[in-house]
């Protein structure tokens, strides 16, 4: 029971972890761990300014539309998060220094210096046990149902990152098991090439992103991919349309093959 000063989450923010179409029939499951940029009413801006809190520090702006697109167009259950990655970076264990992080690129976090431990036990007992737990639940259910889970998760980036462009416009992210991963960039090779995709970039399992990955698919033996979007191409619904559309068919190429 975690003590009432320590509270992360009031009735008026709401739950921490929502999942849509739960019966959904496609065998992908997609996973959006940066959804929202909301913070709890308890934490004010944690002392940012609203450009750090509209920016990529805090959510990944336009991943939730890609992955409902994606989630609508295969009938695929979405679990996503709702609340800011500031509070708890749901791709990101407990002891990581990242997954409640006292700076996020440029910008100090003054609501996240200097934790104690029992804030720390206090948002991830609010926030990453509910989101990792409720994904355990529909990988339980479906498998005892016959039903085949695919791992999906859904990210965007940044253009520029520490005053460096980033040239990459999609990245197709693996840990140990890359039989999806492998499939995708086949796919796109031998498509139309309407986007520079690469591997593992603009991250890689050494910069620890590959979290849920490892704890929801490689542990359990199924097929697993991250994707990566470069967040101006989905800055607007027209290009989350796009996006969301060409990742489907690379997935349902993918997993056709």
């Amino acid at each position: 029971m975690v003590p009432a000063e320590f509270e992360v989450l009031s009735k008026s923010d709401g739950e921490s972890v929502v999942v849509e179409r739960p019966q959904g029939g496609s065998a992908v499951l997609v996973v959006c761990e940066h959804a929202s940029r909301m913070l709890p009413e308890r934490y004010g801006t944690l002392g940012l300014p609203a450009d750090a809190l509209n920016s990529h520090i805090a959510w990944d702006p336009g991943a939730l539309a890609v992955a409902q697109g994606i989630s609508a167009a295969l009938d695929a259950t979405l679990v996503h998060q709702r609340v800011s990655r500031l509070i708890y970076d749901c791709n990101r264990p407990p002891e990581s220094p990242g997954a409640m992080p006292e700076k996020s690129e440029i910008y100090d976090i003054p609501g996240n210096a200097g934790l104690s431990v029992e804030e720390r036990h206090a948002r991830t007992e609010a926030v990453y046990i509910p989101f990792h737990d409720a994904i355990r639940a529909l990988i339980r259910d479906r498998k005892a149902r016959g039903q085949e889970t695919v791992i999906v998760t859904v990210h965007s980036f940044t253009p520029i990152y520490h005053g460096k462009t980033r040239a990459v416009e999609i990245g197709i992210l693996h840990d140990d098991d890359s039989r999806l991963a492998d499939r995708m960039l086949a796919a796109a090779a031998s498509g139309d090439a309407s986007f520079k995709i690469e591997r593992n970039e603009p991250y890689g399992p050494e910069d620890g992103v590959t979290h849920t990955l490892v704890l929801h698919g490689l542990s359990n033996g199924l097929r697993n991919v991250m994707i990566e979007v470069r967040n101006d191409l989905i800055a607007d619904q027209a290009g989350q349309g796009v996006m969301a559309s060409y990742l489907t068919r690379l997935l349902q190429q993918s997993l056709d093959a």
